[in-house]
């Protein structure tokens, strides 16, 4: 890639708040799937366009038939987040090219990948090639997630220049800091690199552990790829959430949708554990 083509900002939810100010206008329609991360329908009623949410599907995935039926001529931008926040499934590089082949080329369709290190490798989404087969692409990443930079806040998206342009103007002037900077560096030298990699695959370990010890109980949660596991609880999500944290583990709840738990450490799981099978016997 040209470093032209790079824009940094304060973490991916600020790279696609200067997306949205750089495409979106006033009643300009964003599609994006629900629930997904929640910064993009506030993102974009703040710039004063309209959120157009598709809910996902049984499984927790995005409906791409649904969401590509919802454009309009009025769509401006497209966020797939994969792995999708708070659920957990992924898009494979053949669903993102069929959604492509059914979007017009003038909307931007922007491949979220906050959690894209914890998915596994073998059948992680080719976005590169993506990227360089469709100008309408733009890609957000982050090292919010697996290098752990969360309070530094930096991220960056990678666009085809004519966008990777408006970025940089639209964008908070100097905000990814030379620390920042720094420690985003320090994370790409080889030794770290390397024991982000054995971190990554040890979450993903344990993932599959957990996944399958939940799905003994008689759990059904979403086949997830990121460094969490999703509980679709519906109406009891706040009461799930303030029984973990009764017993000693706090857990991310939303709204009447859902609950999120965190891959943590060994420890931490085998408390998740125990306390989704006391649920479930109670």
């Amino acid at each position: 890639m040209d470093p032209a083509q790079i824009a940094l900002s304060t973490g991916a939810v600020a790279v696609t708040g200067d997306l949205v100010r750089a495409v979106v206008g006033e009643r300009d329609e964003v599609v994006y799937a629900w629930r997904s991360f929640e910064a993009y329908p506030i993102l974009v009623g703040s710039h004063g366009g309209t959120p157009v949410p598709v809910p996902l599907t049984a499984e927790g995935e995005h409906d791409l038939e649904a969401m590509a039926a919802a454009v309009t001529e009025r769509t401006r931008l497209v966020p797939l987040c994969t792995p999708n926040n708070p659920t957990g499934p992924s898009l494979s590089t053949e669903q993102v090219e069929d959604f492509l082949a059914r979007v017009p080329e003038d909307v931007v369709v922007a491949i979220d990948e906050a959690y894209r290190e914890f998915h596994d490798p073998a059948t992680v989404l080719g976005t590169a090639g993506i990227f360089r087969r469709h100008g309408n692409v733009v890609s957000l990443r982050t090292f919010s997630k697996l290098q752990g930079l969360a309070g530094s806040r930096i991220g960056y998206a990678v666009a085809h220049p004519r966008l990777a342009r408006a970025l940089g103007q639209v964008t908070v002037p100097f905000g990814a800091g030379a620390p920042a900077q720094a420690a985003a560096l320090a994370s790409l030298a080889p030794a770290a690199a390397e024991a982000l990699e054995r971190r990554a695959e040890q979450i993903r370990s344990e993932r599959s552990r957990v996944m399958a010890g939940l799905r003994e109980q008689g759990w059904e949660p979403p086949a997830s790829q990121g460094n969490f596991v999703y509980f679709p609880l519906g109406e009891r999500s706040g009461e799930f959430a303030e029984f973990a944290d009764a017993r000693g583990l706090v857990l991310r709840a939303y709204g009447t949708d859902g609950v999120r738990a965190t891959i943590a450490e060994e420890e931490a799981n085998d408390r998740l554990l125990a306390i989704a099978g006391e649920w479930l016997a109670g």
